[in-house]
C-alpha cells in the first residue's frame, strides 16, 4: 500500500514528539487516501488546555469539503462491497496491528490536545482503539443471513448488505475510541465512512485516519474537521450519506435525528447521561469507594456520559463512604497531562470550564449544601493558564437541584443517603436519561432485582467499566437510540437485510 505521509510533514514511523506531530497535521482533512487542504483555505486554532498554548491549526471544513469526501467515499464503497467479507475483516484486523505500533504516539497526541492524563486516560484509550479494530476484524465471517421456511418449493433466504456511505460525527471526550466504534464495524460490513471530528480534538483521529489508509484502499475512511453547522450539518444532510451515527449532546442529537428522518435513513444516537450509582450497606467499603472513583471518571475530569454523577449510599455507611471517598480523591495528583505522575488532567475547553465552574458555584450557594473540593491545583508556572478544576463532592442538595438533574460533564458528583430500596430505585429512575447505572452489594438477589428495574441501557453490579468491545452499549430515553461495540451493532446498524426467494416448483 502507498505511504500516505506527506514528505517532510508527518512521520511514517511512530513518533513521541507530540508537538511536532501536531504541527505536521495542521491545516488538512484526509480524503481519498491523502491529505487535502480545506476548500475555503481557512483554519482554526487547536489549543493545549493544560497550558493555553496553540499547538496546531485544523482545517475549517464546509459543504464543499463534505461533497468532495462523500463523492470519493461513494465511489470507493462500490468496490469495497465486492471484497469478500472475511478479507474486509482481515484488512481491518491489520489496521489493529498497525495501531498497536502507534499506541504511545497516539496517547501523547490526544493528551496534548484534550488535556487528559497520559497514564490514567490517554494511553488507555489508544490501547482500546486497537482492540476495537481487532475485535471487529475477526467478525467478517459473521455477516450471516438466514434460511426462511416459507414453502417446500420455494428457497427463501435473507442476506445482509452494506448501507453505502456512513456519516459519523464524534465528540471530544474519548474521540479515538468513539470513532473506532463507528469506523471499524462500518468497514467490515462493507461501507465507506466520512467522519466529522470534534472541533476541540481533531488531531489524533486525523493521525489514525492517515495511518489506517496505509492498509485500507483509498477513499473508504475519510475525515473532516470543522464545526457543526458548517461541516456536520452538510454531512448529515448529504443525499449519498445512507447512515448517520452521532455521539454528543442531547440537544444536537435531536437536530441530527430530525435531519436523518427527513432523508429516511437510519441513525444511531449516543447521547448524554446522568448515571446513578447505588451502594447498599453490605457492600465492601474499600472496593466500593475505589469503584466510585472509577465510576465518576475523575481521572478524565468527569467528562464522560457514563460518569456516576449521582451516588446513593445507604445511610448506615453514608458518612464513612463520604469521608473515605473524599480522602482518596484528595490524594490524586492533578497536573501536566504528559507527566507520568499525573492522575487528573484538565477540562477540554474554556467554554466547558466555565460551564462546570458555574455548576460548582451554584451548588456552593445552595442552602444546606456541603461541597468538598479535593486534590490540589498544580503549582507549576507553566500550567497557570491551564483549565484545571478540583473535583467536587456535594451532599445536602435537594433532588430538584440542577446538579442532580442535568448532565454537568465535569468532576462533580452528588451524594445522597437512603434507607429504602424502592425509594432509591424510584429516585435513580427519575431522570430523562437512561444510559448507565451501577449497583454495589454482596446480595446477588438484591443486585439482580435492582439491575432489572433500573431504567438504563447498561447496568453493572460491583463494577463500572467503560465501554468494552463485545458488550452491547447504548442508552434509552434521552440517552439515545441504537447500540454500539457489539456484533449486534454491526449487523443491525451498519447493514440492511434483503430477502431473496427462488421458486423451484
Amino acid at each position: 500500500m502507498p505511504d500516505t505521509a506527506i514528505p517532510g510533514r508527518t512521520p511514517s514511523a511512530p513518533t513521541l514528539d507530540e508537538k511536532a506531530l501536531a504541527r505536521a497535521l495542521s491545516g488538512h482533512h484526509f480524503i481519498g487516501g491523502r491529505f487535502v487542504p480545506p476548500a475555503s483555505g481557512k483554519t482554526f486554532p487547536i489549543v493545549n488546555p493544560a497550558t493555553g498554548e496553540q499547538v496546531a491549526e485544523a482545517a475549517l471544513g464546509d459543504a464543499a469539503d463534505v461533497a468532495n469526501a462523500v463523492e470519493v467515499a461513494a465511489k470507493a464503497q462500490k468496490e469495497w462491497a465486492r471484497v469478500p467479507a472475511r478479507k474486509r475483516g482481515a484488512l481491518v484486523g491489520e489496521c489493529a496491528r498497525v495501531l498497536t505500533e502507534h499506541v504511545e504516539e497516539l496517547g501523547r497526541l490526544i493528551a496534548l490536545e484534550t488535556g487528559k492524563a497520559l497514564r490514567t486516560e490517554s494511553r488507555v484509550e489508544a490501547n482500546v482503539v486497537a482492540d476495537i479494530f481487532a475485535f471487529y476484524g475477526g467478525l467478517g465471517s459473521e455477516l450471516k443471513g438466514e434460511t426462511v421456511p416459507f414453502h417446500p418449493d420455494v428457497l427463501s433466504v435473507t442476506v445482509r448488505e452494506p448501507l453505502g456511505v456512513v456519516g459519523a460525527i464524534i465528540p471530544w471526550n474519548v474521540p479515538m475510541l468513539l470513532m473506532a466504534l463507528k469506523v471499524a464495524p462500518a468497514l467490515v460490513a462493507g461501507n465507506a465512512v466520512v467522519v466529522k471530528s470534534a472541533e476541540e480534538a481533531p488531531l489524533a483521529v486525523l493521525r489514525i485516519c492517515e495511518i489506517l489508509n496505509r492498509v485500507l484502499p483509498p477513499g473508504l475512511f475519510n475525515i473532516l474537521s470543522g464545526f457543526g453547522p458548517e461541516c456536520g450539518a452538510p454531512l448529515v444532510e448529504h443525499p449519498k450519506v445512507r447512515k448517520v451515527t452521532f455521539t454528543g449532546s442531547v440537544e444536537v442529537g435531536r437536530i441530527v435525528g430530525q435531519a436523518a428522518a427527513k432523508k429516511i435513513v437510519p441513525v444511531t444516537l449516543e447521547l448524554g447521561g446522568k448515571s446513578p450509582m447505588i451502594v447498599f450497606d453490605d457492600a465492601d467499603l474499600e472496593t466500593t469507594v475505589t469503584g466510585a472513583i472509577t465510576s465518576m471518571r475523575f481521572t478524565r475530569q468527569g467528562q464522560s456520559c457514563t460518569a456516576a454523577s449521582r451516588i446513593y449510599v445507604h445511610e448506615k455507611i453514608f458518612d464513612a463512604f463520604t469521608e473515605k471517598l473524599a480522602a482518596k480523591v484528595d490524594a490524586m495528583v492533578m497536573g501536566d497531562p504528559l507527566d507520568e505522575k499525573t492522575d487528573i488532567g484538565t477540562i477540554i475547553s474554556q467554554g466547558q470550564f466555565e460551564k462546570v465552574q458555574g455548576f460548582i458555584e451554584e451548588g456552593k450557594a445552595t442552602k444546606g449544601a456541603v461541597a468538598r473540593a479535593c486534590s490540589r491545583m498544580p503549582t507549576d508556572p507553566a500550567l497557570k493558564k491551564g483549565l484545571f478544576i478540583q473535583p467536587h463532592i456535594f451532599s445536602g442538595l435537594t433532588r430538584e437541584s440542577r446538579l442532580v438533574r442535568e448532565e454537568i460533564f465535569g468532576p462533580v458528583t452528588v451524594l445522597f443517603p437512603f434507607n429504602d430500596w424502592q425509594a432509591v430505585l424510584a429516585e435513580a429512575n427519575d431522570s430523562e436519561y437512561g444510559l448507565a447505572a451501577s449497583v454495589w452489594t454482596n446480595n446477588l438477589r438484591v443486585g439482580l432485582r435492582m439491575a432489572h428495574a433500573l431504567e438504563a441501557g447498561l447496568v453493572q453490579i460491583n463494577q463500572n467499566l467503560v465501554v468494552q468491545a463485545n458488550l452491547s452499549y447504548g442508552g434509552i430515553k434521552s440517552s439515545g437510540l441504537g447500540k454500539e461495540a457489539s456484533l449486534e451493532a454491526m449487523l443491525e446498524h451498519f447493514m440492511h437485510k434483503k430477502t431473496i426467494m427462488v421458486n423451484m416448483g
